[in-house]
C-alpha cells in the first residue's frame, strides 16, 4: 500500500456538511460527484497528501443510508492507494482477508475500488483505490 488516499465520512446532508468541513479544514470543497452504482453523493477536500470524502445517501437502500441508520454520522472507511489493485486483492485474499468484491469496480474521483469486510479488519471498512488509466 502506498499511502492513506482518503478518509470517508458518512453525513446526512452535504449541503450542511460541506460548509462545516470547509470551516473545519480551512479549505474549499474541490469536487462533488454522484456515484449512482453505490447510491451516494460525494464531496472531496484535500489535506496535504490525504483527502477527506463526505458521503451522503442518494437513496434509502444505499450502504451509506444503512450505515447512518445504524451508527449515525461519522467515519465510514479508510482508503489506501495501491499501485496494482488486482495484485493487492489477490495478496489480501491469500492473507485471509474477506473482500466484498471479486473484481474492482468504478468509484468516485476516477478510481477503481475494492472494499474489505470489516469483520476481517478489526471492524474497520477498508477501501483499496487505484487511479483509473
Amino acid at each position: 500500500m502506498l499511502k492513506v488516499e482518503h478518509i470517508g465520512i458518512a453525513v446526512k446532508s452535504l449541503s450542511v456538511s460541506i460548509p462545516l468541513f470547509e470551516k473545519l479544514l480551512n479549505t474549499p470543497c474541490y469536487k462533488t460527484e454522484a456515484v449512482a452504482s453505490e447510491g451516494v453523493s460525494t464531496a472531496f477536500f484535500r489535506q496535504g497528501d490525504t483527502k477527506i470524502e463526505l458521503l451522503e445517501a442518494a437513496r434509502d437502500d444505499s450502504p451509506i443510508a444503512k450505515f447512518i441508520a445504524g451508527k449515525g454520522e461519522g467515519m465510514h472507511h479508510i482508503a489506501f492507494e495501491v499501485q496494482d489493485i488486482r495484485a493487492e486483492m489477490q495478496r489480501l485474499r491469500q492473507e485471509g482477508f474477506t473482500l466484498l468484491q471479486e473484481e474492482p469496480k468504478e468509484g468516485a474521483d476516477n478510481k477503481l475500488v475494492c472494499f474489505l469486510h470489516p469483520k476481517s479488519t478489526n471492524g474497520i471498512l477498508v477501501e483499496l483505490t487505484q487511479e483509473r488509466v
